[in-house]
């Protein structure tokens, strides 16, 4: 089976071919071929990759190309992880609206507009390539923001194509965890858009246990969203949010300690990744020893600021190993070999959210199987949820039709309609300001 890495020179790839070399069974994927318009990266990343395998028997082989319609031509599955612009271009994103006084972060706020100002039309042509080169694909789809691109990929793709994010996993391992329940026999109720979703239950043998975990304020505020957000507001809502709500519910104090930073998170892994592939340039230089540093320095450090303004202090080491990769990989043996699960996805909702149209994608835990992700049915959102579900998928909506139609003034829309842009003149004045310095954006007329 083949699989297509698109984004291939990107710094987590490593991540999803270590998790393919963990699979030995039959129909298992059995050759990779990296793409990305950058060709000192895909080395980079290729040497990586060969330290993975070095002593692996079987391992898939690895080809690289800078051609997208060589990558793509007869492949069983796409896995999109591109960033357009590059980490200037999320630092870019940061600083332009930081000096607004908004938020910068890439999948939330201005920052994650503007990242998909950029992105929706790339992800277009690649979803078109797929249709023409390779019909009977599976995409997954992590490129950010995650469920926009996703939404628009759908387009063009229907139910074949799937977002995934990590972020879900490693809330509801963090639940089930300080519950004392294996993550794996735990179903979790989860339901909202990428980077904004919340906890509902989780359920072990058909019990719930969330409930003992809101009661007990020492458990609570003992794993991280109940450090991140504090013991009182979590029994408030009486559900978990995924850790990106704290941009939301904490906006003036994650705005003010992005400002002070010495540093935004774009630029910290801009000059970091920097360093990794000036040192892959080495032939010499260990190149698994050199990225498996600069990873620990990047879990170590997401979302500093949240956690500093929050007084959460450091990460758990449980939750340095990332997930996203184990996602990717159950969804293709889901799918593959008919191995059924039940994953949290980004898919289009169907009846799953009635406030919504059927056509929005939205993440939820779907069965997945042969036939690909079906959404579970779940419960209404209350009523505050709702409100920013609805507000953040109108925003999102502004965004793909600003992409399909080239409009200034829709762009303008729907930065000034986001629950984190608090002014017009605000949302004029970015706009400007990306598209001086996007070149991706001269589209917008």
């Amino acid at each position: 089976m083949k699989l297509t890495i698109l984004g291939g020179g990107g710094f987590r790839v490593p991540l999803v071919y270590g998790a393919l070399l963990t699979d030995r069974a039959e129909g298992r994927v059995t050759e990779v071929v990296l793409h990305d318009l950058d060709a000192g990266r895909l080395y980079a990343v290729a040497r990586v990759l060969a330290e993975q395998a070095a002593g692996v028997p079987d391992a898939p082989r690895v080809t690289t190309t800078t051609d997208l319609d060589e990558a793509l031509r007869g492949t069983d599955f796409v896995f999109s992880a591109i960033r357009v612009g590059g980490l200037e271009g999320r630092a870019d994103d940061e600083r332009v609206a930081l000096a607004e006084g908004v938020l910068g972060q890439e999948t939330v706020g201005a920052g994650g507009i503007a990242y998909g100002l950029r992105t929706v039309p790339v992800a277009v042509d690649i979803a078109r390539r797929v249709a023409r080169l390779a019909p009977d694909a599976w995409v997954i789809n992590f490129t950010n923001p995650a469920g926009l691109v996703t939404e628009a990929m759908s387009r063009h793709l229907g139910n074949r194509v799937i977002g995934i994010c990590d972020s879900p996993v490693g809330l509801g391992r963090r639940i089930a965890r300080v519950l004392g329940a294996d993550p794996r026999e735990a179903f979790i109720d989860y339901v909202g858009l990428n980077h904004l979703g919340w906890v509902r239950g989780l359920r072990v043998a058909g019990r719930d246990e969330l409930p003992r975990l809101l009661a007990d304020p020492d458990l609570l505020g003992s794993f991280e969203e109940g450090k991140l957000f504090g013991v009182d507001w979590l029994q408030s809502l009486g559900a978990i949010p995924n850790e990106y709500l704290h941009y939301y519910y904490f906006n003036r104090e994650a705005v003010r300690a992005y400002q002070q930073a010495e540093k935004t998170r774009g630029a910290f892994l801009r000059d970091q990744q920097a360093h990794f592939y000036e040192e892959m340039r080495d032939p010499d230089a260990p190149a698994l020893a050199a990225w498996d540093r600069t990873r620990a320095e990047r879990e170590a450090t997401y979302m500093a600021e949240n956690r500093e303004t929050a007084g959460a202090g450091e990460r758990e080491a449980d939750d340095l190993s990332g997930g996203y990769e184990k996602v990717a990989l159950a969804l293709m043996r889901a799918i593959a070999r008919d191995e059924r699960t039940t994953l949290i996805l980004n898919v289009r909702n169907r009846s799953t959210l009635s406030v919504l149209d059927s056509e929005a994608v939205i993440e939820v835990p779907c069965l997945v199987d042969a036939n690909g992700a079906h959404p579970i049915t779940v419960a209404p959102l209350p009523d505050h949820a709702t409100g920013l579900v609805c507000a953040v998928k109108a925003v999102e909506r502004e965004v793909l039709a600003a992409a399909e139609s080239g409009s200034r003034v829709t762009a303008v829309k729907a930065f000034a309609l986001h629950p984190l842009v608090d002014s017009v003149n605000v949302a004029r004045r970015l706009v400007e300001g990306y598209t001086e310095v996007h070149p991706g954006l001269a589209y917008l007329k």
